[in-house]
């Protein structure tokens, strides 16, 4: 019979080996440091543009439109022209040097990309590259947002530790979702939204060995920022009064018109980014041209709605205030969505989190409006819409109802409109996913192959390649006779088994190249299927441990 002291060895032994399980000490030391590190390298990040905004305009990004009224018109005019050509040439020069893949600022999606397509890695340099272009870009008017950016800077430092200890490719996807989370924690003072857009964005994954290394960096970040920043919030609200009951069916039809901004937006964007590549492609512009077009863009907005300009922050605390009408509203609402548009499609910054949180609280403060002049005091005021539409737009564009609720929360510090921010949120997602297809994030992942709405299965197809799995053949291989069956190394996993089935071949030799008919390795349907059935055993693991 066992003794009390051998019955508590074998049950610390036991809670040892469950714990190794779940986690690694390793990766809860790295999340510590990434939390630090992140949360410095995003104020710095915040800063930069800071200095940037007010060494362009003359203030702050809390007063841009109103520094750029008080410019000369030739200057607020050059200042997004000037900041275009910069942006466009430090792109290309970072392309030219092989730092970027592409003339185009990075930001939440590149991320998204590293977390589900192995290696899964975001270059430290490109970190650099991406942080500075879009310091520029936002700096001198650029209509974008910073969530990318930072978000970017933070799936950067997390392959940087990846690679310097040597992490596994399940710690290193835990560690992307520590940065990410640190980033958005450091970039708002959102602590819980961190770990939230973390989960629900970049991971799709709540097991419980992510969520609490997600949550130390995350808490670490918003610790640094508020002892650099002070606990401050990002908007003051004025008192509006207590929502009556009324005032959650009205946040449901809120939702509806928030919904049709969102959609509005993104097939706006969506169209844009088509435009841009035919220009590209058929009118043979340079890359880094684009840019400048979007800094002309941006200084005409600068000469005739200043309140467009940057991320936004003083025309949205202007509408949460009450002190536009609604005629000013649906202008601004306007020109921000085409600004916006103008500036993705033209790879003059990234980031469209800032973008719905301004959209919304002009379409919410509109909708306000228009209640109080027809119901009078019964209904509560534009304040009290414009924070629903805040969350209803910015949610339904990045596809992360959940955190962005809790981002608004904690951006405005106030809970009174809990039900029909929730409603709002979940009814404007749901026109954006029927008539859109899809958030921001996974349509720009769309564009380059990746279909992450199919879940961890679908994944795993796409973005396994057949050149992961091959048997490799000799150099010395005879190639293969013209029009013979052939694989690309470059198809995924999904493709491969499919025309394998179509042809009904039990192995394939691969190529390198459709036109290439040397043959690189060979693939079987039993090798696939193994190695398929071994990475859905992993990820089923991964997502419940």
């Amino acid at each position: 019979m066992a003794t009390p002291v051998l019955r508590i060895r074998l049950w610390l032994r036991h809670a040892r080996q469950r714990a190794l399980t779940v986690t690694s000490w390793k990766v809860w030391v790295l999340a510590s440091v990434l939390g630090v590190v992140t949360a410095y390298a995003v104020l710095g990040f915040i800063m930069s543009v800071e200095y940037l905004t007010s060494l362009s305009y003359g203030e702050g990004t809390a007063s841009l439109a109103r520094g750029a009224r008080g410019l000369d018109p030739a200057r607020a005019f050059i200042v997004p022209v000037i900041g275009g050509f910069l942006v466009g040439g430090l792109l290309w020069l970072a392309h030219r040097i092989g730092v970027l893949a592409t003339v185009r600022c990075q930001g939440v999606a590149e991320v998204i990309e590293a977390r589900a397509s192995p290696p899964g890695t975001v270059s430290v340099a490109a970190g650099a590259v991406n942080t500075l272009a879009t310091a520029l870009a936002l700096g001198t008017g650029a209509s974008a947002g910073r969530e990318g950016p930072s978000v970017f800077i933070g799936g950067a430092l997390a392959t940087y530790l990846t690679d310097r200890f040597g992490l596994s490719s399940r710690e290193a996807r835990t560690l992307i979702g520590c940065g990410a989370a640190a980033a958005v924690s450091a970039a708002f003072n959102a602590p819980i939204a961190g770990v939230l857009f973390a989960l629900e964005v970049v991971l799709s994954n709540y097991a419980l060995s992510v969520f609490g290394p997600v949550v130390l960096a995350s808490v670490l970040a918003a610790l640094i920022n508020r002892a650099q920043l002070g606990d401050l919030h990002r908007f003051v609200i004025p008192d509006y009064g207590l929502a009556s009951a009324y005032d959650v069916p009205l946040g449901a039809i809120l939702g509806v018109i928030c919904g049709a901004v969102a959609w509005t937006f993104l097939q706006l964007a969506a169209k844009g980014r088509r435009i841009a590549r035919g220009l590209i492609s058929r009118r043979r512009v340079e890359p880094a041209l684009l840019p400048p077009i979007a800094g002309v863009g941006m200084g005409v907005v600068a000469l005739f709605l200043p309140e467009a300009l940057g991320v936004g922050y003083e025309a949205t605390s202007q509408a949460i205030a009450g002190q536009y009408t609604l005629t000013l509203l649906t202008i601004l609402l306007v020109a921000k969505i085409l600004a916006t548009v103008l500036c993705l499609s033209c790879r003059f910054g990234t980031g469209v989190f800032s973008g719905g949180i301004y959209l919304g609280a002009m379409s919410g403060a509109a909708f306000g409006l228009c209640l109080n002049l027809a119901f009078g005091p019964a209904v509560a005021n534009p304040t009290f819409y414009a924070l629903v539409g805040m969350g209803a737009v910015s949610g339904a564009i990045i596809g992360a109802p959940i955190s962005t609720t809790l981002i608004v929360f904690e951006l405005t510090g106030d809970y009174g409109m809990t039900a029909a921010l929730m409603l709002a949120v979940g009814v404007a997602s749901l026109i954006v996913q029927v008539f859109f297809g899809s958030s921001w994030f996974h349509y720009q992942l769309n564009q380059r192959g990746y279909d992450l709405s199919d879940g961890p299965q679908g994944v795993i197809l796409q973005t396994i390649r057949v050149r992961d799995v091959m048997r490799s053949m000799p150099e010395s291989a005879a190639p293969l006779e013209e029009g013979a069956p052939r694989l690309l190394a470059s198809q995924g996993l999904g493709e491969a088994l499919a025309r394998m089935q179509d042809l009904d071949l039990d192995g394939m030799p691969v190529v390198a190249d459709v036109d290439d008919d040397r043959i690189v390795g060979t693939l079987t349907q039993i090798r696939a299927l193994r190695t398929y059935n071994k990475a859905l055993i992993e990820s089923h693991i991964e997502h419940h441990r």
